[in-house]
């Protein structure tokens, strides 16, 4: 399930790389455990992918009676940008050159009560080094334990590393971020986001690998705690209309599918993270 290794990394570069792998591993891990608990035998797929120019990932797919649709992927990648691209991009408007390895994960669950999820943590080199991601949660039936217990992970994961975490500050930056303006509504209840996390490499890097820590210690928890709950159609009906916005967003706003859709990944990898079924009015 390793990436493809057509690319020469450095030593920061291989071990985030690594770390994305085993976090990759051991979250899929902990889904397949759920679904097994459901009595289901749904597992990952895994599709290795390259890229034109350097590079490439692996896509995990699982559709089971729990997790509906769930992607965790990873890729490692690098290149040159577009010249066009290349001035949006931190550090890359005098040199193209860029290198990117990263998770990124989109749960969408079959039990309209169970929280979707996203999270992705990344790291990038162009003239500069910098790590960005976060996680976020997309109820479609919002319940507030839930809310405040994932965000009370994510303010921990922050508190360890006050030269890296700035919980008040991520949280705030999530809230902006995940916002449908079209909509005028947010997309789910929060979480954090961070970008250009420069600096100490060492630093960074813990607060990053405690941001996936939490992630995997928090999500799995929330999902045991409503994938039993009895819904009805009209639950499922408000799922399917809360992913309509959710896939807005991501083919209109979110940067990462801009990115990964710039830099030639993998098309189903980068759109994982639409929805199996959704309604619009």
């Amino acid at each position: 399930m390793n990436s493809p290794d057509e690319i020469v990394l450095d030593d920061e570069q291989q071990q985030a790389r690594s770390w994305f792998e085993a976090l990759r591993n051991r979250i899929c891990a902990a889904f397949e455990e759920i679904e097994r608990e459901a009595g289901s035998d749904a597992t990952f797929v895994y599709t290795p992918w390259r890229r034109d120019g350097g590079g490439g990932g692996v896509r995990g797919l699982i559709k089971g009676r729990i997790f509906e649709k769930a992607g965790v992927n990873v890729s490692t990648v690098g290149g040159q940008f577009a010249p066009e691209f290349a001035r949006t991009i931190h550090g890359a408007a005098d040199d193209p050159t860029f290198f990117a390895t990263g998770i990124s994960l989109v749960a969408h669950m079959a039990n309209p009560h169970v929280p979707a999820v996203h999270m992705n943590c990344r790291f990038l080199a162009t003239t500069k080094r910098w790590f960005g991601g976060g996680a976020d949660l997309n109820p479609p039936l919002p319940y507030q334990q839930d809310t405040d217990e994932f965000h009370d992970a994510l303010r921990k994961a922050c508190a360890a590393h006050p030269g890296a975490g700035d919980y008040p500050r991520y949280s705030k930056w999530a809230e902006d971020y995940f916002y449908i303006p079209h909509r005028k509504v947010h997309r789910g209840v929060g979480g954090i986001f961070f970008d250009h996390l420069e600096g100490d490499f060492v630093t960074n890097f813990a607060f990053v690998r405690d941001v996936g820590e939490a992630f995997l210690d928090v999500f799995p928890r929330l999902v045991r705690r409503r994938m039993g709950a009895a819904w009805t159609d009209e639950d499922r009906a408000a799922m399917l209309a809360y992913r309509g916005r959710y896939a807005e967003f991501n083919l209109v706003y979110d940067r990462g599918t801009l990115f990964g859709l710039k830099t030639g990944g993998d098309v189903d990898a980068i759109l994982m993270s639409l929805p199996p079924l959704a309604t619009w009015a």
